[in-house]
């Protein structure tokens, strides 16, 4: 190797040198700053949702959670910081959930459960259905 070779090899691994330490004090800063924010974080987006949702609200996005688990993380941490900020003060209730839920294009399926009243108490519509079915049978059989 020449002189100048030699030379060229010195500040190369000077320079890398350099800019290995320059990464690990980057990687120590940011682990420290994700410290810090764990410790004012500890409260998990959904726990922050949670807080804020009204009537029937948790139905909707346990919901959301087990038909689409990872679009409902994205969408929980994005909704998660708008209510830290204060962009969203208001209750979440269920039907307001659900509409935002499919403003973004997840179609959340919800259970329905269609309620009669019936010799003054509420019943589902399918019993309702079955007790009339019962009723034309028996009176078709008496003919």
């Amino acid at each position: 190797m020449t002189e100048d070779d030699r030379e060229l090899e010195i500040l190369k691994a000077k320079r890398l040198a350099e800019m290995q330490k320059n990464l690990a004090e980057q990687e120590n800063e940011q682990g420290e700053k994700n410290e810090s924010n764990n410790d004012k974080n500890s409260v998990t987006p959904r726990e922050k949702i949670i807080q804020k949702l009204g009537h029937r609200g948790l139905e909707v996005l346990t919901n959301a959670e087990s038909q689409f688990p990872n679009e409902t993380r994205i969408v929980e941490e994005k909704l998660a910081e708008l209510i830290i900020s204060g962009e969203i003060d208001e209750v979440l209730d269920g039907g307001k959930l659900l509409t935002l839920f499919r403003s973004v294009g997840i179609r959340v399926r919800m259970d329905n459960k269609i309620n009669v009243e019936k010799d003054g108490k509420f019943v589902s519509i399918s019993e309702k259905f079955v007790n009339t079915e019962e009723k034309s049978n028996s009176e078709d059989e008496e003919v």
